[in-house]
């Protein structure tokens, strides 16, 4: 089994990337707002807590299956110790799988541009108040770190794509061909 794990600032392409990486691959595409969604119209709040049972059930039990493999995308701010820990606790739960990491990277004018397109304003209702989605990742951006330095990232699977002047077709074309997936 193979664990892609897609991370990146807010609006950098994530999901899309993934939706396109789903469309030449035999990986299922388990986009961070797929429980955050869900959790917000049951609570109608960020229930950090909800979030991470959810995805923990998906993980467990996706680990457990003989499916080809699993894309997940999630914001990693790497100033933060636990986001490091939360890496850590997927790949203890994906420890008999091939784990590879994309770091996806654009500056904030092309991500706020992003921020409006129709792909993610139809998955991620949460985004479609777009002056509050955009406040968001300003305060993001501006609260954590959200790209790598040289040489941060330890694992041996790792690429980091600047993909402000890809398409998403071309940065999941890039992805498979560098992992051969």
């Amino acid at each position: 089994m193979k664990l892609i794990i897609i991370f990146g600032s807010a609006a950098v392409g994530k999901m899309t990337v993934g939706q396109e990486l789903t469309k030449i691959t035999d990986l299922k595409l388990f986009h961070n707002h797929m429980t955050i969604e869900p959790v917000l119209d049951i609570f109608g709040y960020f229930n950090t807590s909800a979030i991470l049972k959810f995805r923990e059930i998906v993980f467990e039990e996706f680990a457990k299956s003989s499916i080809y493999g699993l894309i997940f995308t999630c914001m990693w701010a790497l100033d933060e110790q636990s986001d490091w820990d939360y890496i850590e606790h997927i790949k203890e739960i994906f420890k008999d799988s091939e784990i590879y990491f994309v770091e996806l990277v654009a500056p904030q004018k092309i991500r706020l541009q992003r921020n409006t397109t129709e792909n993610r304003l139809n998955n991620k209702p949460s985004k479609r108040d777009i002056d509050k989605s955009t406040q968001l990742l300003i305060n993001d951006d501006k609260n954590h770190r959200f790209v790598s330095y040289d040489g941060e990232i330890p694992f041996e699977n790792y690429i980091k794509i600047d993909n402000t002047n890809l398409s998403a077709q071309e940065a999941a074309e890039r992805i498979k061909e560098i992992f051969c997936l």
